[in-house]
């Protein structure tokens, strides 16, 4: 307990999933946190892809609780298993948005007024998805490889300001994204399939990731610095799905 003690923290996404479980955890470890996401159920309103929101959320939280020790950027978009045939450069840029940009601009806001309170941490979520494929649709595991390689470039950047920037890549986690999977299976009679291709046999929950969230968030991760945290079960170990589609003349 109290591993969080007089910290300041912001959660996006947090309205449901590895969000809401991650600003209830945080605040039982004695943070002061504000849970944000662009859907009702959150403290605050937010678009995790638009900077003068983002910029507006932080420059909030700091004037009001004096400070910022931490941002979970934690926001996302599933985007659907639409081949790249079938999806259109709107569906890419709204995914890249919300996904990509959302943590850049986290980054971009919170590094600032996190090193002014002598340092603490930014976390991203990536996801399985963005270390190979097989995992999530093509702009989905797009975005959450840029991801991957944006903690690290952010963690070199950042150099000496003790800023620590790290992702996490959960695998299949039951949340409001993968609701209409679980509700698939659930309703065919195969929830008991869920997560059986990886060597856990199940799929994950948001508390799992929460916890995972709260060691990047804490002191016990002091050197922990542009890393990807895999917490899958297995999963990333191997990749089995190949999906193959047309290809359409131009």
């Amino acid at each position: 307990m109290d591993r969080l003690k007089g910290k300041v923290a912001i959660v996006t996404g947090a309205a449901s999933g590895i969000g809401k479980a991650t600003v209830e955890l945080f605040r039982s470890e004695g943070a002061t946190v504000v849970g944000a996401d662009a859907v009702e159920g959150a403290d605050v309103c937010s678009d995790a892809g638009n900077e003068a929101a983002v910029r507006d959320l932080v420059e909030q939280v700091v004037k009001q609780h004096g400070g910022l020790d931490i941002f979970f950027a934690n926001a996302g978009i599933s985007g659907g298993f639409a081949s790249i045939a079938e999806q259109t450069e709107t569906d890419w840029a709204e995914i890249l948005r919300v996904n990509l940009i959302g943590p850049f601009l986290a980054i971009k806001y919170a590094a600032p007024a996190i090193a002014k309170r002598g340092g603490g941490s930014v976390i991203c979520t990536a996801s399985v998805a963005g270390l190979r494929s097989g995992a999530g649709g093509a702009a989905y595991s797009a975005s959450k490889a840029g991801v991957i390689n944006l903690v690290q470039t952010a963690s070199q950047q950042l150099s000496e300001s003790n800023v620590r920037v790290n992702a996490i890549c959960p695998g299949l986690i039951e949340t409001g994204m993968t609701k209409p999977l679980y509700d698939m299976a659930r309703a065919a009679g195969q929830e008991d399939r869920i997560g059986d291709i990886n060597p856990l046999r199940r799929g994950g929950e948001p508390s799992e990731i929460a916890k995972a969230a709260l060691f990047l968030a804490s002191d016990d991760a002091s050197y922990v610095n542009g890393a990807a945290l895999v917490v899958d079960g297995g999963l990333a170990t191997s990749h089995p799905t190949t999906r193959r589609f047309e290809l359409r003349m131009l």
